[in-house]
């Protein structure tokens, strides 16, 4: 394995790559990614316990999404089970994914309980108990600031874990590892995932903008709730068929493979 210095350009690239093979398959992959956000949410309807079990799986559902990205790249049909392809071959390698896992859970409650040092735990409550996110509890200036520092936090978290999933499941990477060559992919690619971000920022904010024109011209109000939300779950369901770009184009395969 070698990791590649990819060109600033390469983001935009990514953001297309994955835009053209969701459209390949577009009932299959937005399919399995409201498949994928429907047992987050069940998991997370049991407060506290449900949310760190969903966290602990996240890194697996995401691998899972990039494995059916893969079958779509060959030509093939995507069929759920992909899903599970973390826990599917082998029990070292499942073994090593829920590791990675538990360590993913461990550093985003490590977040939250950071943010709870300022607001008291109103944010953290939040995300693991569930509530309504009020106009008044989000005019407290530290439930903002809690907030902030939450995002900041995760920032480097994400980046830790952004690669770390396929490196362990497709190149046999000890979970540990895996972490420390993701964080370094990213960084050593930072301009090519700074695009990556601003395109897709881009692409999100212009899919909003098409609704509420199209709705204002109709006169509809009504239109822009029934439509926005299940448009920015299938531009979410692209962005997610986007990342098996980043990490296949991040590392250098050995001879003979092809992640």
């Amino acid at each position: 394995m070698k990791l590649q210095i990819l060109p600033a350009r390469q983001g935009a690239q990514w953001v297309k790559l994955g835009i053209q093979t969701f459209f390949r398959q577009p009932l299959a992959l937005s399919g399995l990614f409201f498949l994928f956000m429907a047992v987050m949410s069940v998991l997370n309807i049991v407060p506290v316990l449900g949310s760190a079990l969903a966290l602990a799986l996240l890194p697996s559902a995401t691998l899972g999404l990039m494995a059916a990205t893969k079958e779509v790249g060959k030509g093939k049909f995507p069929m759920p089970a992909v899903l599970a392809s973390a826990f599917r071959a082998g029990r070292q390698q499942m073994r090593a994914m829920l590791v990675l896992g538990a360590l993913y859970a461990a550093g985003f409650l490590l977040v939250l309980g950071l943010s709870a040092l300022i607001d008291g735990g109103k944010f953290a409550k939040l995300y693991l108990v569930g509530g309504v996110m009020t106009p008044e509890l989000l005019q407290e200036g530290d439930f903002q600031l809690a907030m902030l520092v939450a995002m900041a936090l995760y920032m480097p978290l994400s980046l830790l874990f952004w690669h770390a999933p396929a490196l362990v499941f497709w190149h046999g990477i000890s979970p540990v590892k895996s972490l420390f060559f993701s964080l370094v992919a990213c960084l050593r690619n930072f301009w090519a995932f700074t695009v990556y971000g601003l395109v897709w920022m881009g692409a999100f904010l212009f899919m909003g903008m098409v609704v509420t024109s199209i709705a204002a011209l109709l006169g509809s109000t009504g239109l822009v709730t029934a439509t926005l939300f299940p448009a920015a779950m299938l531009m979410a369901a692209m962005f997610f068929t986007s990342i098996y770009f980043t990490f296949r184009d991040s590392f250098e395969a050995p001879s003979g493979e092809n992640p």
